[in-house]
C-alpha cells in the first residue's frame, strides 16, 4: 500500500532583509527545523530530505492523515521569511517523481 505524501513547495526567493554576504535562504532551515520539531513530537514523519527542484524548494512530510500534514505545510510557509506562493502537492511513495498528485494552495487553515 502506498504511503501518503506531502510536498511543501516553496519559492526560491531570497530573503531580502539578508545581507548580501550572507545566506540568502535562511527561511529553508526555518522550515527544516520546524518539520523535524513536529517529527520529533510524533505529529508525522519527514520523509525525505529537502531539496532544490527548478524555482522552487521542496519538503517532504508523511507518517500522518492528509489533514494534518496539510497542517503542518501551512503552518510552516507563514513561518518568518518563508516567501510567499507556496503550495502542496498531495502524493504517496510510488510517485515516480516530484510534482505528480493533487496540488494545494498554502496555507490552508
Amino acid at each position: 500500500m502506498a504511503e501518503l505524501v506531502v510536498e511543501i513547495h516553496v519559492p526560491l526567493v531570497a530573503d531580502p532583509r539578508v545581507p548580501e554576504d550572507d545566506y540568502a535562504f535562511p527561511w529553508i532551515d526555518v522550515i527544516d527545523e520546524f518539520i523535524f520539531e513536529r517529527e520529533q513530537q510524533g505529529e508525522a514523519e519527514v520523509f525525505d530530505d529537502s531539496e532544490e527542484f527548478g524555482d522552487v524548494y521542496v519538503f517532504f512530510i508523511s507518517g500522518a492523515d492528509e489533514v494534518t500534514l496539510l497542517s503542518i505545510a501551512s503552518r510552516a510557509v507563514v513561518l518568518d521569511g518563508v516567501p510567499g506562493g507556496a503550495f502542496a502537492m498531495v502524493t504517496h511513495d510510488k510517485a515516480g517523481e516530484f510534482g505528480l498528485g493533487r496540488r494545494v494552495e498554502l496555507p490552508v487553515f
